[in-house]
């Protein structure tokens, strides 16, 4: 465990060894979409895919989300770490290894992957490592998270294709992480659609202005 003489770095990533233990049970939040009314947690309908992605602060990236054409809900959580059914206040002392991450489903008759991943370059300026605007720590790093090959090969294909762009717009190198989707850890109930049910809260989400590719796996 951490020392209790020294404050751990919230920009490094702990062990599996040094994380949080959390707990058993999961965080109790709603089943239903604040602003859509349909449902946050499985079963979904046919028909239906999922996309996860870390962003920074996981308000203003799930409203983002909501409001892309095709996407039928979004919820907010935790994942990409170690410790099992996390809270906020662990989550934010940089001991759980998990980032604020969102979950978007969407309906594939309407929207694809390539759709969702435009989404999440546009929106953020993935070239900042462990933060996003002045949010720092592990939590707000860029990350996608991938339910299959197919949208890994999507997801490589895109960074490598935006990193072009970026380049030339005299961005850094990309720092989003690329991993296989472990646990969602849902997020307490007050943090679901946080943005629709607080109109004036906070989001320092900005995006670099640099379009994403059409066609980003071609």
């Amino acid at each position: 465990m951490f020392s209790l003489f020294k404050m751990p770095n919230k920009s490094e990533m702990p062990t599996a060894d040094q994380a949080l233990p959390g707990r058993d049970a999961p965080i109790p939040t709603s089943e239903y979409h604040f602003v859509t009314g349909n449902r946050i947690k499985p079963p979904f309908p046919d028909g239906m895919e999922t996309a996860v992605f870390g962003m920074g602060c996981f308000w203003g990236a799930e409203r983002m989300f909501w409001n892309t054409p095709g996407v039928w809900a979004t919820a907010v959580g935790y994942g990409a770490g170690f410790t099992p059914n996390p809270t906020y206040q662990e989550v934010c002392t940089g001991q759980t290894g998990h980032n604020e991450i969102l979950l978007a489903v969407y309906d594939t008759a309407k929207a694809s992957y390539e759709d969702m991943l435009k989404v999440f370059w546009e929106n953020h300026d993935p070239t900042q490592g462990m933060g996003q605007g002045n949010d720092r720590g592990t939590q707000y790093r860029s990350g996608i998270y991938v339910h299959s090959e197919d949208q890994r090969r999507a997801a490589e294909a895109s960074l490598k294709a935006y990193q072009k762009k970026l380049t030339a717009a005299g961005y850094g190198t990309i720092t989003t992480e690329i991993k296989d989707a472990g646990p969602f850890y849902y997020a307490e109930e007050a943090h679901q659609q946080y943005l629709a049910k607080n109109p004036g809260g906070y989001c320092g989400l900005g995006g670099t202005g640099v379009a994403c590719p059409i066609g980003l796996t071609a």
